[in-house]
């Protein structure tokens, strides 16, 4: 008995170091574009803050970036670093902004455990703010995947 206890406290320690050494890793990273929690909040609106620097999420339906069909290029807020294309933008029905693809190196992805399940993060790779998920139920006759963003990390520059 002595020996099953003693196993069991070792896993959950283990587990513990494990999801611990997790995010630690992810605080570490270092991106070209870093400021201090303070000069985030002086740059950005309070529901920017939110979403961005505190992995929030906007209430669905409430974007005008939803329902945005013009052409152009969607930046983070935050940076302004080109993110996705209107070109890969598509109405998935849930009230996010939805695209198929992402512009190859300006996203950075990371594993989320907020719900108890995981779920792939996405973040501005210049700046780290996040933006939202990427699932895997998006059009089957492209890439089959749905990054699901915040409008609020976005800002849209028409093409001219």
């Amino acid at each position: 008995m002595k020996k099953i206890a003693l196993l069991s406290f070792a896993l959950i320690l283990f587990n513990c170091n494990s999801n611990n050494a997790q995010e630690t890793k992810k605080e570490e990273k270092v991106f070209e574009i870093t400021k201090t929690e303070e000069q985030w909040k002086q740059a950005l609106t309070e529901k920017q803050f939110y979403v961005l620097r505190r992995a929030g999420t906007e209430r669905p339906f409430s974007s005008k970036l939803n329902k945005e069909y013009r052409k152009g290029t969607y930046t983070c807020a935050a940076c302004n670093t080109p993110l996705f294309k209107s070109d890969h933008k598509f109405d998935s029905g849930t009230g996010w902004p939805s695209f198929d693809r992402e512009i190859k190196g300006n996203v950075a992805y990371s594993v989320d455990y907020n719900l108890g399940h995981a779920r792939t993060e996405e973040h501005c790779a210049t700046c780290g703010g996040h933006l939202g998920h990427v699932f895997n139920d998006g059009p089957s006759d492209t890439t089959g995947k749905r990054h699901c963003i915040n409008g609020i990390s976005l800002n849209f520059i028409p093409e001219k």
